[in-house]
């Protein structure tokens, strides 16, 4: 049970700094809008997008939300990542940062094989 809670809370630790406290502190800076102008997406996208994602993160993190809540936000970080990986794919063809979302993905995988490992319930 502690190797759970360790694997648990080390994964979504990892998801809360790339998705939540990285985009909310440099969502605002040139380099992040131009990245987001980059993959034809307008700005608002990328303001919009910092938004759910600090919101997904919460929901992961704060143990009172329900359990549909955080399937909820399981999920749209997945679409988020494969989503990230298509519009990568689509402008810049594959190259290695094109892949990253796919390791990200993977870190999730582990949050929520484990949330359900430690969180039994109704499937």
């Amino acid at each position: 049970m502690k190797k759970d809670k360790i694997f648990f809370w080390t994964a979504t630790i990892i998801i809360a700094l790339f998705e939540g406290v990285m985009p909310a502190l440099t969502s605002q800076t040139e380099l992040a809008k131009e990245g987001i102008r980059h993959l034809g997406y307008p700005e608002y996208f990328g303001n919009a997008l910092v938004v759910f994602k600090v919101l997904g993160v919460l929901a992961l993190l704060i143990p009172q939300v329900t359990r549909r809540v955080k399937e909820w936000a399981y999920a749209g970080f997945a679409f988020n990542f494969i989503f990230a990986i298509i519009s990568n794919w689509a402008i810049d063809g594959p190259k290695l940062l094109t892949f990253f979302p796919l390791l990200i993905l993977a870190i999730l995988l582990v949050s929520y094989v484990y949330y359900h490992k430690l969180n039994p319930g109704k499937e």
